[in-house]
Parts: structure tokens; C-alpha cells; sequence
């Protein structure tokens, strides 16, 4: 009986296999690719046809002498990396190394792990997709020339350990433009005017001004402007009648959004599960090559989780219809199956993100999963079953009121009729979304046109304008897809790079660029302005997807764009100033000498130093006030504790160091014991066993974040404190102090809105 051979990329992948495949089949895992560039030098010969200089990874020579024992024991090999264009680049390097074995090398692509998939996968086993291969190569090589030739620049300039990505940057880009936005924003006054109106049968409602002297209220035309023209309103419309000028009913649909594609799960799993990307797609991975199930053993759970189709195989529709009609009856069962539209720049490889049998319920897995692990899942089978449900049905009552002739008030109310797929899911939004038209939802009372209501309260409400808001991770992984920057395979990899090169922060979830974010991305605009262009990067990925497709020549793409790279790489080393040796003049003067201070740039970001040097070595950390003037932070003696040092008795003191404020030995050098300024707070973010600590920004303003950074990235600016909220039972509070308010406990959960003066009894 003949032997085969299949080669995967994952162990835990292999160990799914190899329970259906039985053993006529040894599955092997290559643990990723095989081969690579080099790390320590670029890899790529340009003067021969961009040849890249491939090397064994290190660790990986024992793998490949027992794929290559494992294969002269088969009959035939089977390759079976991932089905995407890393999976196709390890296919190929493995075939490659097998060759000298002499046997038939098929290619597999696994798009799901169950035992009928992996079956018919393998009887439609196909040849390596050589230009697939040729795409990712082509990506490797571009990231390789950018990142290589560009990083080293920036040691030269600014400091060394700084890197530059093809794709990253652009990434650094939007979130340092977004950044200039909020800071250009100049914030505008408006008004709005709140009726609460009673017809002849309750209930009151509430309704909107909507128009003014024959014009529609719009911000950026027609806007009330100030209190007196408010209170000028107010007082035209205090004595009138309100009549009712128009009554709309109208019956509308909420239809149900597709299934998930790796954009929109990473979005919605940050939205409702506060996950990071990067760890969303490793518990994906995971659920996709398989779980123990007890006595079932590993079962891959989900399809692959790197697709942009919204696709679904008639097979996985016709199962979840019936199991809509079983669970839920026939009237949450669309006539036909619902349809949607993959986007145009879709590949359309693979199908949806959905579970690989919609019977696997939560429920049924929950003994099985971890906690964060069984959330996902459960995010991607209620997604999947919605998406083939009726549309939610309700009424929509629009009533329009005149009052004073020249005031138009309006109000809308809706009733749930039926709740179709919103009895299982609803699609979250940002935290940034409005929150739609007021009195979106109120019940209304029985009105018909003509009727005049009584006013029994009027409200001017002021606001002002807010600038746009900074990127959450679901917000930057949905304007790197809308844009065209990176391919579902890569959101997640790049919003953590931006992160660990330290170049933006996630403070109290929202990207914030650093000041070396904001340097670097400077320099880079300025001297690389096509790399840093969001269309140019956009229409890169689509010369890939055009090698991938077999209508572009992979070596012409790198031609033509080498040749204008090469000449603004050369230029940039010419003309980019050195950060390293720019001082900037300030009239501050040196407390040391009769000298100025200068601002200098450091590892650590800007300080202040003598202009004297090396005659004078003074240096001193700095802050800008709110009109940007430089205040410099004067150096005070470490405050103590109260606390004493476990290892030598001596007093704890507070001092500042790279990641903020900690607790040393006043006995240093002689005893060198550290600690964290702790909060006890245990940190909130799921799935994390860290602790919030005390720290300094770089600009000297407190925040508080966890112990475990980089590995976890949580942080806030307000104090937490380790008390529960008594309304919705978060595990922590957070402590805020203003001038109208004073001091005051707060809970972080938005929706809840509990808040305590400090003191104060409950």
C-alpha cells in the first residue's frame, strides 16, 4: 500500500490531519518557512535581476533533514502550507529541497480542517502556484530594499535601532496626519433646540428644531451660533402653537451584514471584545487548525481566517438554513439564500471566515475552548448564521410640527415589528459614531396632520464641533483596507510593528504617535514621498495582485520602482538633515554657566542641554505648556515612599526612568532593587494576568499602563482604582479631577455612567 507524505506548517495543524488521514499518511510540520534573507545583510543582488540570497533559517536545519528523510520513505508528497502567498513561497522552497527524493510533489490547499475538506482537497490536489509565489517573493524583495536601505539612513540621522516599512510607515503616516488634524482642529460653538411636546394623548415626546426662517439647521451653513441667537428662538416659539404639519409611516428593513472577511472580524473583535488584532488572528489561527474536542480529538473549527471574500460555499448555506429553520422557525428563514457582494479588489481564494459545522454551537464548545478563544468563535458562528437570516423589520414614524410659521421642529420614533437576525447579532459601530437622530427610538403618540400640541418644555442645548477622532485598532485596520495599504494577511502585523518600534501608542485604546513617530515620519515624508503615499502603496498591491493573476512580469515591478527608489535614496542621504547633530536655540539660560540651553534629540526623545558642551554637561528634561512654550522640568531630590527596601532595610524613593516613574533603593549603587509604582489594579484588558503601574510620558504627564508592555498594550491616562462599580460591576474605577467638578471616581464602561465625588457616601 502506497505511503504519502503531507507537509504543513503548524504541529497542531499536522496533529488535525493526521486524525482523519489514519496511517497511510505521515503529516509533518515545517513550523513556518524554511529558508529566508539574510537578517544582517540585504539578501538582494540588484545588479542581477533582483536575485534574492536565500539561507536556511536558523533552528530550521533538523527540520529539513527529517522532511527530507520522511519524504524518501513516500510514494508521493503532498505540500500543504496555508492557501495564501506565504503558504505558496513555503510550498515552493519545501519543494525545492525535496527534489533530489524523486517523487511526485503535489500542492493542497486546506481551506478547511474538516475529514469531507481535507479529502476532496487532496483529490484536488494541484501543482505549486508558481505565481503566487512570485507575488510574495516580489512583496519580500520591495519590503526588503525599503526597509533595509531606508532604516540604516535613519541610524545615520536620528539613532540606531529605528526601521522603516514599505507598509508600516504608511501606517506611522495616517496616524501622525490624523494626529495634525486633531491638533489643527479649532473647535466651533452650535447650538440645538429640544422640545418636549404633549398631544392630546400621552405619551409627551421630544422633538428637534429642524428648520429656521425657511432654511435648513446645518453646521456648516445654517448653524445657530451662538445663546442669543438661541435664546432668540426660544423666545419666538415659547408662546406659539405647534402644529402638526406632516405624519410619515413607513415600513423599513435592516438587512444583515456579510459574513466576516479578516477585516471586519478584527474590527468587530475589537469593537465587542477589546481584542487587539495580532491577537485576534492567533486565536483565529488556532481555532482554524484545530481543537481538542475530547473524544472527537482535534477538529479545525473555523475556515481560513486570511480572506477578503465574502463568499460562502452552497454546502455551509444549505446547513445553516436548516438550522435557522430548526432553532429559530421559518419565519427567521429568508426566501432565498442571502447573496453579498465581494469587494472589487478581492481575491476571492478562499471562502468566508465561518464555522466549519454550525451544530459545533458555543455551547456545545464551551467545555473545550478558553475563555477569549470560545468569545471569537462564538463572534464568528453568531455572524455566520445572521448573515443568512430574514432582515429585522420595523416602523418608522416621522412627524413634522411648525411652529410661529417660521420654525420647523421634527421628531422620528420606531417599533420593532419583528427582529429577524437581531435576535441572534447585531454588527457593533465605533466609539466615535454619532449616536444617530435623537428620539430615534421613542414611542410616539397617536398624531394625525392638523393636530396642534402643547409645549411644556424648551431646551437650547450648546455644543461644540469635535475634530476627528484618532484611530482605534478597528478604525485603522478599516482605513488600510478602504485605502488599499496591505492585504488582509498583514493588518495585524502592521499595527503591532507601529507599535513595538514605539512610533504610536494605544492610549485608552486610541493610536497616538509618539514624538519619534511624529521625527521619523517627518524625515521620511519629506525625502521618500512616494513610499510614504497612501495611493502609491495601493497601487503596489495591485501590481502584486497582478503578478499573482499572471498579467504583470514580477522582475518589471521591481524595475520600476528601484530605479526612481534608488535615486531618492541617494539624494536623502545627501540632503536629510542629522537629527543627531541638530541643536535648536532656546533663550533659556544654563544653570551651570553663562551659556543657553538648546534642544537636542536623545534615545529618549528631546531634552534640553548646554549649548556649551562638552565645557558644560548640564542637561534637563522639558514639557510644552498649552501655547507650546518650553517649560523645563526642574530636578528635585527622589521623594520617598514610605516604603523600605525588602533586600537592604534602606528607604524606597520614586525615580524616572525610560518607561516612567518606578521605586529604587535610596541605596544605589551599593543595592540596586527596583519596583514598579504599583495601582493593585489588575489589568482589564481579557485575557491578561498583568498589573496597571504608574508612569511618565516622555513629555512628563502621568499615565498608567501594564506591567507586561510590550506584550500588552493596555493603558489610560486617568488614575484606576481597585474598587467595582456598584451599577454595572466593572472591577475597577477610574479617578478624575476637574474645576466644575472636583475630584470624582468615575467607571471606565461608557454606558454605564456611575461617577462618586471622592468622599462622597454611596
Amino acid at each position: 500500500m502506497s505511503q504519502s507524505l503531507i507537509i504543513v506548517e503548524s504541529p497542531a495543524k499536522a496533529r488535525t490531519l493526521q486524525k482523519y488521514l489514519g496511517k497511510n499518511f505521515t503529516v509533518k510540520a515545517s513550523v513556518g518557512h524554511i529558508i529566508d534573507l539574510p537578517v544582517k545583510t540585504l539578501g538582494v543582488d540588484i545588479a542581477n535581476d533582483f536575485a534574492p540570497q536565500y539561507v536556511t533559517i536558523r533552528g530550521k536545519g533538523k527540520i529539513i533533514s527529517d522532511l527530507k528523510s520522511a519524504a524518501e520513505k513516500a510514494d508521493k508528497i503532498y505540500l500543504a502550507p496555508d492557501p495564501d502567498r506565504e503558504g505558496e513561497a513555503i510550498a515552493h522552497h519545501i519543494a525545492e529541497i525535496l527534489q533530489s527524493a524523486h517523487k511526485p510533489i503535489h500542492r493542497v490547499l486546506f481551506h478547511e480542517l474538516t475529514k469531507k475538506a481535507i479529502l476532496a482537497a487532496i483529490d484536488q490536489a494541484t501543482e505549486v502556484n508558481q505565481q503566487r509565489f512570485e507575488a510574495q517573493q516580489t512583496r519580500r524583495i520591495l519590503d526588503r530594499l525599503v526597509g533595509y536601505q531606508i532604516s540604516p539612513l535613519l541610524w545615520d540621522k536620528v539613532r540606531r535601532g529605528l526601521s522603516a516599512g514599505r507598509v508600516q510607515s504608511v501606517a506611522v503616516r495616517m496616524v501622525c496626519e490624523r494626529e495634525q488634524a486633531i491638533e489643527a482642529f479649532v473647535s466651533e460653538e452650535y447650538w440645538s433646540i429640544h422640545t418636549t411636546l404633549e398631544g392630546k394623548t400621552p405619551p409627551p415626546f421630544v422633538a428637534q428644531l429642524d428648520q429656521a426662517y425657511g432654511k435648513k439647521i446645518d453646521l456648516k451653513k445654517n448653524k445657530i451660533g451662538t445663546d442669543a441667537e438661541a435664546q432668540a428662538i426660544v423666545a419666538a416659539v415659547r408662546d406659539a402653537s405647534f402644529l402638526v404639519e406632516s405624519l410619515e409611516k413607513k415600513k423599513k428593513k435592516r438587512n444583515p451584514s456579510p459574513p466576516f472577511i479578516t477585516s471586519t472580524m478584527q474590527m468587530d473583535a475589537n469593537r465587542k471584545l477589546r481584542f487587539s488584532a495580532k491577537k485576534t488572528m492567533t486565536l483565529a489561527q488556532r481555532l482554524y487548525e484545530g481543537i481538542e474536542l475530547g473524544a472527537e480529538g482535534p477538529t479545525g473549527l473555523i475556515t481560513y481566517m486570511r480572506t477578503d471574500s465574502t463568499r460562502i460555499s452552497n454546502e455551509a448555506l444549505e446547513e445553516a438554513r436548516q438550522y435557522i429553520t430548526e432553532a429559530f422557525g421559518e419565519q427567521f428563514l429568508p426566501a432565498k439564500p442571502n447573496i453579498f457582494k465581494t469587494s472589487k479588489s478581492a481575491q476571492d481564494a478562499h471562502e468566508a471566515i465561518r464555522p466549519t459545522d454550525v451544530r459545533n454551537t458555543p455551547e456545545k464548545l464551551a467545555p473545550f475552548l478558553e475563555k477569549d478563544m470560545l468569545a471569537l468563535y462564538s463572534l464568528i458562528w453568531k455572524r455566520f448564521l445572521a448573515c443568512q437570516m430574514a432582515p429585522a423589520e420595523y416602523d418608522q414614524t416621522t412627524i413634522t410640527l411648525v411652529a410661529a410659521n417660521d420654525f420647523v421642529f421634527k421628531t422620528v420614533g420606531s417599533i420593532m415589528r419583528f427582529q429577524g437576525f437581531m435576535a441572534l447579532y447585531e454588527e457593533a459601530v465605533d466609539e466615535s459614531a454619532g449616536d444617530g437622530a435623537e428620539g430615534d427610538n421613542a414611542t410616539l403618540p397617536d398624531l394625525k396632520k392638523g393636530d396642534t400640541v402643547a409645549l411644556l418644555h424648551i431646551e437650547p442645548k450648546q455644543h461644540f464641533t469635535q475634530p476627528p477622532p484618532r484611530y482605534t485598532e478597528a478604525t485603522l485596520v478599516k482605513a488600510l483596507e478602504e485605502n488599499g495599504v496591505g492585504r488582509p494577511s498583514t493588518y495585524a502585523s502592521i499595527l503591532s510593528t507601529i507599535q513595538e518600534k514605539e512610533y504610536a501608542l494605544l492610549v485608552q485604546r486610541k493610536f497616538m504617535p509618539t514624538d519619534l513617530g511624529k521625527l521619523v515620519n517627518e524625515l521620511l515624508v519629506a525625502h521618500f514621498p512616494d513610499i510614504l503615499d497612501i495611493e502609491f502603496t495601493a497601487s503596489m498591491e495591485e501590481k502584486l495582485d497582478g503578478v499573482e493573476a499572471g498579467n504583470t512580469q514580477w522582475l518589471k515591478v521591481l524595475q520600476d520602482f528601484y530605479g526612481p527608489f534608488s535615486k531618492t535614496l541617494d539624494a536623502a542621504k545627501e540632503e536629510m538633515k542629522s537629527i543627531k547633530k541638530t541643536a535648536i536655540p532656546t533663550d533659556l539660560p544654563c544653570p551651570l554657566c553663562d551659556g543657553k540651553m538648546v534642544i537636542k534629540w536623545g534615545k529618549n526623545g528631546e531634552f534640553l542641554a548646554c549649548e556649551k558642551y562638552p565645557e558644560c554637561k548640564h542637561t534637563q528634561d522639558f514639557t510644552r505648556n498649552d501655547e507650546g512654550k518650553i517649560v523645563p522640568v526642574e530636578r528635585e531630590q527622589p521623594a520617598e515612599s514610605g516604603e523600605l527596601c525588602e533586600k537592604c532595610g534602606k528607604p524606597m524613593v520614586f525615580k524616572n526612568g525610560r518607561y516612567g516613574k518606578f521605586l529604587a533603593c535610596s541605596g544605589y549603587p551599593a543595592c540596586k532593587n527596583i519596583r514598579a509604582t504599583t495601582t493593585g489594579v489588575p489589568c482589564p484588558e481579557a485575557g491578561c494576568t498583568g498589573e496597571l503601574i504608574q508612569k511618565i510620558s516622555k513629555r512628563g504627564k502621568v499615565f498608567y499602563s501594564c506591567n507586561r508592555y510590550p506584550q500588552c498594550s493596555f493603558a489610560l491616562w486617568d488614575r484606576p482604582v481597585n474598587e467595582p462599580c456598584p451599577q454595572c460591576g466593572s472591577v475597577y474605577l477610574l479617578e478624575r479631577e476637574t474645576k466644575k467638578s472636583g475630584l470624582q471616581l468615575h467607571c471606565p464602561n461608557k454606558e454605564c455612567g456611575y461617577t462618586k465625588k471622592i468622599g462622597e457616601d454611596e
